[in-house]
């Protein structure tokens, strides 16, 4: 897959050099000529632009990247140009750092498919979960068994637990579902908030946009979602 991560501090340099290591196509983009330099052999690609520039930003190859990472952290006005001037030039997928909750709010507002806090997320753990496309967030119990989430694919919406049968087919459990709920920001925009449904049942039928929380070896799981 093909990444662009906006922001060579600790965290977006960290991602990109294990999404690189993981055989993924990464171009690292950054302000600073030294810091560009710096990763520059670690990294697929590193660029020195201005983000805050939606002309430069725009020679990118954004019609063959998968997915768009801003991870500037020290600078709030810039982070939120970037992610603003991306959303217009229509990114297939675009993922927001947020550093507070304020942060957080403007990024929703404009209307980012995910916010990650590199406080609560590590950078190899977020490598992780964009390793495979439909894998949202992944945690580690052992070295063999994960939690997972993922978006529910296509065959299975309409279908339930029990038709499923992922325990006896691929040995996974499924230990919840989130579903999306609508509610309206502080700006008074109406936007769509995951929540989980509870234990799930036999009968609890998979629906388009869920998001699955599956338990199990990740070897079983990649088969589950592919």
């Amino acid at each position: 897959m093909k990444y662009i991560i906006i922001g060579l501090g600790y965290f977006g340099s960290s991602l990109a050099s294990k999404l690189t290591e993981m055989g993924h196509e990464v171009i690292a983009v950054d302000s600073d000529i030294a810091k560009v330099t710096q990763h520059k052999d670690r990294i697929t690609h590193t660029v020195c632009l201005d983000a805050r520039d939606q002309q430069a930003l725009a020679t990118l190859p954004l019609s063959d990247t998968d997915m768009v990472l801003v991870g500037i952290g020290e600078d709030f006005g810039a982070s939120v140009m970037a992610v603003a001037n991306f959303k217009q030039l229509g990114v297939k997928r675009l993922i927001g750092r947020a550093i507070s909750p304020l942060h957080q709010t403007v990024l929703e507002a404009i209307g980012v498919d995910r916010i990650i806090r590199p406080e609560t997320e590590s950078a190899e753990r977020l490598a992780k979960s964009l390793d495979l496309k439909d894998i949202l967030d992944s945690l580690d119990l052992t070295e063999d068994y994960n939690i997972i989430q993922a978006t529910v694919p296509v065959r299975y919406v309409g279908r339930t637990i029990q038709e499923a049968n992922f325990r006896q087919k691929y040995n996974i459990n499924v230990l919840t579902i989130i579903r999306p709920k609508d509610s309206t920001n502080l700006f008074g925009r109406s936007q769509r908030k995951p929540s989980a449904i509870g234990v799930v049942a036999a009968d609890t039928v998979f629906q388009a946009d869920d998001i699955m929380v599956l338990f199990g070896k990740m070897e079983d799981i990649r088969k589950v979602l592919h």
